[in-house]
């Protein structure tokens, strides 16, 4: 951006005085020693980063509603209203599979993004993720908004202190089944 605003001066083949050459490059940018917060790490719970939903009490491939995958979850952050928080912003990314029983080409996915500390929820938003499904093809990949949540920090903590998770909302019997099936993964999983 600086470059491009000297070029711009100095393309006008008139001779530019150097105090303005000069406060059009120190204009742009952060302030001097400013740095962007720390960030709270985003990650996944593997039990919570994988939803099958079948239609009914039926585990047949035939009644398949939708089988989807959390594969990120991003995020970035900036200052909080005042200099005692930090602004996080997330999102999370999924790959659906339309199964047999799905009845439309779209489903809403029940989706949650937390901000934790040493393994305590401090905040957490829930919402449906809508997955819309182009006619014929039974793959599709969908962007969460993104959430806003504001974090505290002091000099000795900052963001870096915070995790950023992502999941499925999934119910009890959901939790379980995963588990049935992953019992490897389910003792190491949170």
């Amino acid at each position: 951006m600086r470059n491009m605003m000297v070029r711009a001066l100095l393309a006008c083949g008139r001779p530019v005085p150097a105090l303005l050459v000069a406060l059009a490059v120190v204009s742009c940018g952060p302030a001097r020693n400013t740095f962007p917060p720390t960030c709270p790490v985003p990650g996944l719970v593997k039990p919570l980063a994988e939803l099958t939903r079948y239609r009914g009490a039926s585990r047949d491939t035939r009644d398949l509603v939708v089988r989807a995958r959390i594969i990120d979850v991003t995020g970035k952050c900036s200052p909080g209203d005042d200099s005692s928080t930090v602004a996080t912003t997330a999102q999370i990314v999924v790959d659906a599979t339309r199964g047999p029983a799905m009845g439309s080409d779209a489903v809403g996915l029940p989706v949650f993004i937390a901000v934790i500390e040493a393994g305590a929820v401090l905040d957490k938003t829930e919402f449906d993720l809508p997955v819309t499904f182009a006619p014929n093809i039974d793959n599709a990949r969908a962007a969460s908004k993104e959430v806003r949540m504001e974090i505290p920090v002091t000099a000795r903590k900052s963001g870096a202190a915070y995790g950023i998770v992502g999941g499925f909302q999934l119910t009890p019997a959901e939790v379980a089944a995963w588990r049935r099936n992953n019992p490897r993964q389910a003792d190491t999983a949170h």
